[in-house]
């Protein structure tokens, strides 16, 4: 008989039982991960290590960041102008300063697609790579979701150094009314595929993670030394068997308990242990703060970290992230595009210096774009019928893949979906593209929805 929801531990209060979080693991013995047959992996296949997801949640507009349409009508290039780059002829817009001094080291896509003009499921589409059954908006969560690009580089190249293979942070995307998007974590594969969700404010003077801070009094030695906990923990995961949540609790103490013994993962959570000048370069905001918590994982192996750009309480105007019906140019002037410049700048030019870059993957993309003509409000709606998106590192070079029209409202040249650009992200991390895992049905599934990578990257 499965227990009644009252006697149910909640995830909060596991989480702080003795400190422990849920962190880690890899895959179970039922998933036997198979190559893919007739793949042609070249010299780009597993290039990078590690990947940085920075996913710029609302949805950046495509005319005013990097497809901005000098030449349109003024109603479609609105008041941002544009700027020279670092690559000839080349121009994105004024508010990325920084940024257009990097674009030497950036493959643009300005023709990719999603057709789907609904945050969450656009977005669904995006972060997995499998068109979503439902194009409509506030689709919530569900265990039948295809997994996350982050569980599935986890699960399938796990870091063998660290409890810490992916990351999100610093929480999950959702939309007004707390309703999550879905495809952001393991979906139908469960737990032991789930990323690890570092819930936390990051732009804080001293980061504090839900779940891996330690009560008070606690301390690592009397973590190790404190056997009665583990009993303890036993006795309630025996008492939940026959309930979905037996499993994830189970694992959430194991991660937790593996993560607060690992000092490399734990170090690599620690903002404290950076100069105050480099915090002060990727920005004291969240978005920043959380780009450079990126780069300290990945400088601790794991394979990816998802940065989402959090709304940082700013509701009030309707338009919390990217998502900016009302005052496009005014939220992109005073907020967005400065810290967004900044931290992007402040990651390739670490990356650049320590070596890293050749070996890391930056991925910058959101859920959809934004409209061409400017509305009533001065602000963009929901357009997923064309938009950028842009990858660095991994030795590629500037380039552009790619163009939409001449108003930036759909694609003119090599139109690129999602499955295509999550194969081209698997690619380059050394996991094929074509390759089979069983689900826990022990059902034959591949890794991507017939997603062939751009060959404009992986042979280059």
């Amino acid at each position: 008989m499965n227990p009644s929801p009252a006697s149910v531990p909640t995830r909060r209060e596991w989480l702080r039982a003795g400190g422990l979080g849920a962190l880690g693991l890899g895959l179970p013995s039922l998933l036997r991960a198979e190559p893919g047959r007739g793949q042609v992996k070249g010299s780009s296949f597993g290039r990078a290590k590690s990947c940085v997801l920075l996913f710029l949640s609302g949805g950046p507009p495509q005319h005013d960041t990097f497809d901005p349409k000098p030449d349109a009508p003024a109603e479609i290039r609105g008041t941002i102008g544009t700027i020279p780059t670092s690559v000839p002829g080349l121009h994105v817009s004024e508010l990325l300063p920084l940024t257009a001094k990097q674009m030497h080291r950036v493959a643009l896509i300005r023709s990719m697609t999603t057709d789907i003009h609904s945050h969450s499921t656009s977005g669904a589409f995006m972060l997995s790579g499998y068109l979503p059954p439902s194009k409509a908006e506030n689709v919530p969560p569900s265990a039948q979701d295809w997994p996350s690009l982050a569980a599935t580089v986890g699960a399938l190249n796990p870091n063998p150094d660290s409890p810490l293979s992916s990351v999100i942070l610093p929480g999950l995307i959702y939309n007004n009314g707390n309703i999550h998007w879905p495809c952001q974590t393991a979906g139908f594969m469960g737990p032991t595929w789930q990323p690890q969700v570092l819930k936390c404010d990051p732009a804080a003077e001293k980061v504090s993670i839900e779940g891996l801070d330690f009560a008070e009094g606690m301390s690592l030695s009397r973590l190790h030394d404190r056997m009665g906990l583990r009993d303890t923990i036993e006795r309630q995961r025996q008492s939940l068997e026959g309930s979905p949540a037996a499993a994830e609790f189970d694992l959430m103490h194991q991660r937790a308990y593996d993560l607060l013994h690992s000092e490399a993962s734990r170090d690599a959570l620690d903002l404290g242990r950076e100069l105050a000048a480099t915090r002060d370069r990727y920005g004291r905001n969240s978005f920043g703060q959380s780009v450079l918590m990126a780069r300290r994982l990945v400088e601790a192996g794991v394979r990816l970290v998802q940065v989402n750009w959090s709304r940082d309480g700013d509701e009030s105007s309707g338009s919390p992230m990217w998502d900016t019906h009302q005052n496009n140019a005014k939220n992109l002037r005073e907020r967005l595009c400065p810290r967004f410049d900044q931290a992007f700048d402040a990651l390739l030019s670490d990356l650049t210096a320590s070596g890293l870059l050749e070996e890391t993957l930056v991925v910058v993309m959101g859920e959809f774009g934004r409209t061409p003509k400017i509305n009533k409000a001065g602000g963009r709606d929901h357009w997923g019928s064309v938009f950028s998106v842009a990858l660095a590192g991994a030795g590629l070079e500037g380039q552009v893949i790619g163009a939409s029209d001449e108003i930036g409202a759909f694609p003119d040249e090599r139109p690129v979906r999602p499955p295509d650009l999550a194969a081209t992200i698997l690619h380059l991390l050394g996991i094929d593209p074509r390759r089979e895992f069983l689900d826990p049905i022990q059902r034959p599934r591949l890794v991507t929805d017939g997603g062939v990578p751009l060959r404009e990257i992986v042979e280059a």
